[in-house]
């Protein structure tokens, strides 16, 4: 089962780095990550462009906010399972998205 996990932001450099390293640490087999910057300025696109081999999709452009930024994402979304991870967040332990996959997976779900 494909999760999809889509990250806005906008000049998040203090801690867009460990998002996507925390996305990248998971466990479950299929993930994909889907990161949507509002045109950044602070050097967050360096470092989402260092650490871009752990990211799926990357759309840099200006938006109309959050939730167009969050439409954005939801648009190249492929999963069966999405979920958001906002730019200053990160995973508990690398196990989150096994188990979210594993509820999804149960019959009466």
């Amino acid at each position: 089962m494909k999760i999809t996990v889509i990250t806005v932001c906008y000049n998040a450099a203090a801690t867009i780095e460990d998002v996507v390293r925390s996305v990248a640490s998971q466990d479950h087999p299929d993930v994909e990550h889907i990161v949507i910057d509002g045109g950044s300025k602070d050097g967050t696109l360096a470092i989402l462009e260092r650490d871009k081999a752990s990211i799926s999709r990357m759309v840099s452009e200006p938006d109309n906010g959050i939730y167009d930024a969050m439409n954005k994402g939801l648009a190249l979304a492929t999963g069966a399972v999405v979920g958001f991870l906002n730019a200053d967040d990160w995973y508990a332990h690398p196990g989150v998205l096994s188990r979210v996959a594993a509820q999804f997976a149960r019959p009466e779900v």
